[in-house]
């Protein structure tokens, strides 16, 4: 094989060649080249009228008018032109006279001359470009012969290729096929002869025909003439051979010549190609053996000459262009596996990789170690000095054992498992981390990357190390900030969830239980102290929490105010009580500040199918639990908590579906002056129409309505939907005041007097027949901003009541510092009047301090003719409840209570 590897080199790059198509744009070149030599003159049969720059100076600007071509055809009959041909586009209408003149110039030239049919690409806006055809008038064609004029560039932008016509619905010879008389529809293009000189074809302006100048005319005589333009300015040019630019006339001139002189030049065929190939092949196996290097280079140089020079002459004598190409590229090809077959290649790259590989290693920040198949060090770099401390020829020769600690057996066993497992590409198993030991015998962190090869000697290792001291510290660190909170240095929320799964998967249900403690109302510490004695608080609570922690538990912050316990679920309810005893009893200490505080605990004990999160949801529902009864004592999860919890979703779901389904509508309960019962007011009440079960009770959605995001919007919608009803009674003669519940969410947002503004303006309603009623817990929420909020809203004329008074804390407190219309005294005092003393002393009070406050007052709950009238002795105005009437709709309160305007 060794022998004939030479010429299967040569071969194979032969045969790349093919692939890429080297040989034809080589055998174009060549072809190129040896029309350089030798050159040959023109015929002079044919000569060039041209329209040149000095004719169009004269003339005028291109197109020209048809009357100087009759001229000139005149001019060249009677100077004895034997043909004319016009390299000129006659496909177009100019002026009409010119056009009949030059019909008649060709009917009296008897058919001598020759007109340019050429084809050019058109748009088409259905089919993309089209070839459209460009041929001589009909007056015109009829005195004249088409020729066609179409050249075509190759792919590289040179012309050398010429065809001997085309077949535009029938077969047209080209010019130069006409020029000569040959007419061949099968016959196949030709190379055009570049050897033909074009300095010497016999030339004459069109301008010196026109003016009959003698001289010029002279030169036609007896001669085929080309009527065509050479002025740079009319861009018939074409990039030929050898890097020459001609006009497109003068290329038509030189295949003409070439066919008059018989150089339409072909091209040898391809099984002359191969057998030459085949034959230089065989040449060098037989010489290969029995020459010298030197020799062969000069046998390969010395054929490419001969080989030249042969097809040379051949083609100066005759019409024949010898492809040498592949035989070119096949000598090439054996000057290349010369050069490789002298060269110890494998020594030179092995070389070359040793010089790179010398860079590389000595430039590397690593530490880079060779280690032959005893585990002697052979290579030791700076960054290995580096690292250990040892320099390189303190290292070299030493077992690579002695700069570990504890290294065992990493010279046979270890290092053989690492060249096993790269041999199978197992690339995780070519890291190791390792004890490394400096020369101060210091220890430290090192990561070895492994890797092995057979050398010459047998099988040796490299291995890449890194000192990983501060980078396994970081990695310590980072580890430790995604596990801990930062504040209170306990167990993160992530960490808890992670820790709670692997106890679960490990021990089982019967060790796992979650507690969650919370501080009550530490956000009001916060903002009112500032976040960084808040920031104290948790860390104090944190530091307590962790002595009341047993040994068995884990402790983690579980959100800004949340802690959290793992433990063992036998024990969760002696810590719970721990916790809360604990926290009830002393006060957290940090610095100068003592702050007590009391918690919320809830607690779930795992069960069969939980997972983390489950057991942990439970146990915040445990603790929402707590929160909501006020209680001290843990709370432990039932199940009934999670299905009230689902059934408020489902409930909030079907809400939000009720609101874009229109299912909400509003009762209106009666308002009545306690003097003569007639109605002055309405209170609007909202009630939910279930396509399925029917009117649903306020009490059964209203709770869930007010904690969830749609109050918010279906508080305006009542509010709106109170002022369109109260603005239609306003309309129809019947004016009541409409009283409206607002929702805390309305309060919240910083619009509810624009949306009251809007509302009024929208409607047309009168501002003092809406009233806004409002609660203490909408007054707490803050204070400053309901004052405003109420003081913009009663100065545009809408009234405020305050309902449900004397149920909350600060009610009296707020008669004075909010702006009030109407004191609303709540049902609980007023069912009880007859028969409680101290109900009928707390409604007394209460009309007396309204009255002097300037209010009116109203009494809900009246549901007997005793209470009432009781009311009116006691100075009580108004009165609303089921003795005056039950909430009703719109259409059916105003036909009940809005006609005499009495109660019935």
């Amino acid at each position: 094989m060794t022998l004939y590897r030479p010429h299967l080199i040569a071969f194979g790059l032969l045969a790349l060649a093919w692939l890429v198509g080297l040989p034809g744009a080589l055998a174009d070149l060549i072809g190129d080249k040896r029309f350089l030599w030798p050159k040959r003159p023109a015929s002079e049969t044919i000569a060039l009228v041209e329209i040149d720059a000095p004719s169009l100076a004269r003339i005028g600007v291109w197109p020209w008018p048809r009357r100087h071509h009759a001229k000139l055809i005149e001019q060249l009959e009677a100077a004895g032109a034997t043909e004319i041909l016009f390299d000129v586009d006659f496909s177009a209408r100019s002026n009409p006279t010119d056009d009949a003149t030059f019909a008649e110039a060709l009917a009296k030239a008897g058919g001598s001359v020759v007109l340019a049919t050429f084809q050019q690409r058109a748009g088409d806006l259905n089919r993309g470009l089209t070839l459209h055809v460009n041929r001589p008038l009909p007056e015109f064609a009829a005195h004249s012969w088409p020729a066609v004029v179409n050249v075509l560039p190759e792919t590289d932008g040179l012309v050398r290729r010429y065809g001997l016509g085309a077949r535009i619905g029938e077969f047209l010879p080209s010019f130069g096929a006409l020029l000569v008389g040959r007419h061949d529809e099968h016959g196949s293009p030709f190379r055009i002869d570049f050897s033909i000189r074009t300095d010497t074809v016999p030339t004459v302006s069109y301008t010196a025909v026109l003016d009959g100048e003698p001289q010029a005319l002279a030169r036609l005589k007896g001669r085929k003439i080309i009527v065509a333009g050479t002025a740079v300015e009319l861009g018939d040019r074409f990039n030929v051979p050898n890097g020459r630019v001609i006009p497109g006339s003068m290329l038509q001139l030189l295949a003409a010549e070439s066919l008059l002189q018989g150089r339409d030049l072909q091209s040898t065929s391809l099984p002359l190609s191969i057998a030459g190939t085949l034959a230089i092949l065989a040449g060098m196996v037989l010489l290969w053996r029995r020459t010298s290097a030197s020799t062969r280079v000069a046998v390969v140089l010395w054929t490419a000459a001969a080989l030249e020079i042969g097809a040379l002459l051949i083609q100066a004598n005759w019409p024949v262009i010898v492809d040498t190409s592949s035989w070119h590229l096949l000598l090439g090809a054996y000057l290349i596996a010369v050069a490789l077959h002298e060269i110890d290649l494998r020594g030179l790259l092995r070389g070359i990789a040793e010089r790179r590989f010398q860079r590389i290693a000595m430039s590397l920040g690593d530490g880079l170690v060779c280690l032959d198949d005893h585990g002697r060090i052979v290579f030791w770099n700076p960054g290995a000095a580096r690292i250990f401390g040892y320099f390189e020829e303190d290292a070299l020769g030493k077992p690579f054992t002695a700069c570990l600690a504890d290294s065992g057996d990493v010279t046979s066993a270890q290092l053989t498992r690492l060249h096993d497992a790269a041999a199978t590409q197992a690339a995780d198993d070519h890291v190791l981390d390792l004890v490394g030991v400096r020369r101060n015998g210091e220890r430290f962190a090192l990561e070895a990357s492994i890797s092995s090869w057979q050398g010459t000697d047998g099988r040796q290792f490299g291995l890449v190390l890194r000192d990983i001291t501060v980078k396994q510290r970081e990695r310590e660190r980072i580890r430790y900030l995604a596990e801990h909170d930062d504040l209170t240095g306990l167990f993160n929320r992530h960490a808890l969830g992670e820790r709670l799964s692997a106890q679960l998967e490990k021990d089982g249900i019967l060790v796992s239980a979650v507690l969650l403690i919370g501080i009550d109302r530490f956000h009001q510490l916060s903002d009112i102290h500032g976040r960084e004695f808040g920031d104290r608080v948790l860390v104090a609570f944190a530091d307590r929490l962790r002595l009341l922690v047993p040994p068995d538990a884990e402790a983690a912050r579980f959100a800004d105010d949340e802690f959290a316990l793992i433990l063992p679920q036998e024990r969760v309810a002696a810590v719970a009580d721990d916790i809360a005893r604990d926290f009830g009893s002393a006060a957290l200490v940090f610095g100068e500040w003592r702050q007590r505080v009391t918690v919320r605990i809830g607690y779930a004990v795992a069960e069969p199918g939980w997972s983390a999160d489950h057991l942990i949801g439970n146990a915040h529902l445990a603790l929402e639990a707590a929160a909501s009864a006020g209680e001290e004592q843990a709370i432990g999860f039932a199940a009934a908590m999670r299905d009230r919890i689902a059934s408020q979703l489902a409930l909030e779901a079907e809400l939000r579906l009720a609101l874009e389904k229109n299912q909400f509508e509003l009762f209106y309960q009666p308002q009545v002056l306690l003097s003569d019962r007639s109605v002055i007011g309405a209170e609007a009440l909202i009630r939910w129409r279930h396509p399925v079960r029917g009117l649903v009770p306020p009490g059964q959605f209203i709770p869930v309505l007010n904690n969830s995001p749609l109050s918010d919007a279906v508080a305006n919608w009542v509010l709106a939907t109170a002022c369109r009803q109260s603005r239609r009674w306003q309309m129809a003669g019947t004016p009541i005041r409409v009283g409206v519940n607002l929702s805390p969410s309305q309060l919240q947002g910083s619009d509810l007097q624009d949306t009251v503004a809007a509302l009024l303006d929208q409607t047309g309603l009168a501002p003092d027949l809406l009233e806004l009623e409002v609660t203490e817990d909408i007054l707490i929420e803050d204070a400053e901003k309901a004052q405003k909020t109420f003081r913009e809203i009663r100065a545009r004329g809408v009234k405020i009541a305050f309902d449900d008074f004397g149920t909350g804390y600060g009610s009296l407190s707020y008669l004075k510092a909010f702006p009030l219309d109407t004191l609303k005294i709540d049902q609980t005092f007023v069912r009880q009047l007859l028969n409680d003393s101290g109900d009928a002393a707390i409604v007394r009070a209460t009309i007396d301090l309204g009255r002097s406050l300037g209010l009116s007052i109203i009494a809900e709950g009246i549901e007997d003719v005793e209470t009432a009238n009781r009311l009116k002795s006691m100075g009580c105005e108004e009165g609303q409840g089921y003795h005056f009437g039950r909430p009703l709709p719109g259409a059916e309160f105003e036909q009940l209570f809005l006609a005499g305007r009495q109660v019935a």
